[in-house]
């Protein structure tokens, strides 16, 4: 593997964390966004998948984000009669959204981003005593 095709499959897997880091801070905005009528859904959580695609024009497989889709776990339920959205038994159904857990997902996106970032550094100081080099 040439030294570009390092730096072309690094920045793929940026891209993909950026994405994820995207989504990540989507659901820690809206983590307490509930519904505003009796009934109404909340915000639902968002997950991001990522697929294995083989580049043809590099020759070796990179990551993309596949797609971004809803988490289906239950809503929980908090008792707040004051609320709008609540049911005839005074409970709101709340996002599903946990911040420790995308608190987690962020670190590791994070260190993935910082990952592919170190391999992008390691490739551009090669080329740059490559090109010394040849001077």
């Amino acid at each position: 593997m040439d030294l570009t095709q390092a730096l072309t499959i690094s920045s793929r897997g940026m891209d993909a964390q950026t994405e994820r880091l995207r989504v990540i801070a989507e659901n820690l905005a809206n983590q307490d966004s509930s519904g505003s009528t009796p009934g109404a859904a909340p915000y639902r959580r968002k997950t991001v998948l990522f697929e294995n695609v083989l580049d043809r024009s590099l020759g070796a497989p990179t990551v993309r984000v596949k797609s971004v889709v809803p988490d289906p776990s239950a809503f929980p339920q908090k008792y707040d009669p004051s609320n709008p959205a609540a049911n005839p038994s005074g409970y709101v159904s709340m996002p599903n959204v946990n911040s420790f857990t995308e608190m987690m997902d962020m670190r590791e996106a994070e260190r993935s981003y910082s990952a592919n970032l170190n391999v992008m550094q390691a490739s551009r100081s090669m080329l740059t005593r490559v090109i010394d080099l040849l001077k």
